[in-house]
């Protein structure tokens, strides 16, 4: 583990075998992947951190850009001593991983993609609603922003996992959050996703409302050779109502 003090990015690491870097979505921290983890650290070296500005990275200065994030995630793979390493990014740790194959394409073996986006400023709905959080983090805070963002996966994640959730997200910096939601909506990888050379597994859930499937499918027709599984029945919290499914998705692909 290491503290922002450091200037690296906090991080856990479970298991052994092949490393595999696991980033994150906005408002939340390394901890969204704990339904995932036991199954997956049976085969990997999971290298879990918190992004900049977020859990226990919150001590680092903005800005929040992908290029910057990504290069905290090459930093922490040079600190650990890992030339290359499997990546899966969730949400918008999706586009900071398409970030950090760009900038570093030596630096990643398989790339898994869940729930993410090339470019999520794509629709009408899309640009209102990015637009809409940064204000309403201003005037909601971030425990009633939370509640309210929770309360719409309730009936499919339980009181006790709701309760996590929104804990989880209220924990962060409104501030920085904000920031960082600024950044996201800049994030637009569509021009290079052919750049992306190692083999990618692109996983949707069918409905998803967060990231709409037709986002998946960009991304799908954009990487070269790379594979498209779509999850019924499922939605942005694919990794809290279907772990079971995303982990065998995931680790068919990269023991494949």
């Amino acid at each position: 583990m290491s503290s922002p003090s450091s200037g690296l990015i906090h991080f856990t690491e479970r298991g052994s075998g092949r490393p595999l870097l696991l980033v994150h979505g906005l408002m939340v921290t390394g901890e969204m992947f704990d339904p995932v983890v036991e199954r997956l650290s049976a085969r990997h070296r999971l290298i879990i951190p918190d992004l900049r500005g977020h859990g226990q990275s919150r001590g680092l200065p903005p800005p929040y850009t992908a290029t910057l994030l990504a290069a905290d995630l090459a930093r922490l793979l040079d600190y650990l001593a890992i030339d290359s390493t499997d990546v899966l990014g969730y949400s918008h740790g999706g586009a900071i991983a398409q970030q950090l194959v760009l900038d570093y394409p030596t630096r990643c073996d398989r790339l898994v993609l869940v729930c993410t986006y090339a470019f999520n400023m794509a629709t009408g709905r899309e640009w209102v609603e990015g637009h809409v959080l940064p204000p309403a983090l201003q005037v909601l805070g971030m425990r009633r922003l939370s509640k309210l963002i929770s309360a719409q996966a309730a009936p499919r994640l339980g009181n006790e996992r709701t309760d996590w959730l929104t804990g989880l997200m209220a924990g962060q910096d409104a501030r920085a959050m904000a920031s960082a939601w600024k950044a996201a909506m800049a994030f637009d990888s569509r021009r290079r996703l052919a750049e992306i050379a190692c083999p990618t597994l692109v996983i949707a859930a069918a409905n998803d409302q967060a990231v709409p499937i037709h986002q998946a499918k960009m991304l799908h027709n954009g990487i070269p050779g790379s594979l498209l599984v779509i999850i019924d029945a499922a939605d942005h919290a694919l990794i809290w109502t279907h772990p079971d499914e995303l982990g065998r998705v995931t680790e068919e692909f990269l023991t494949g």
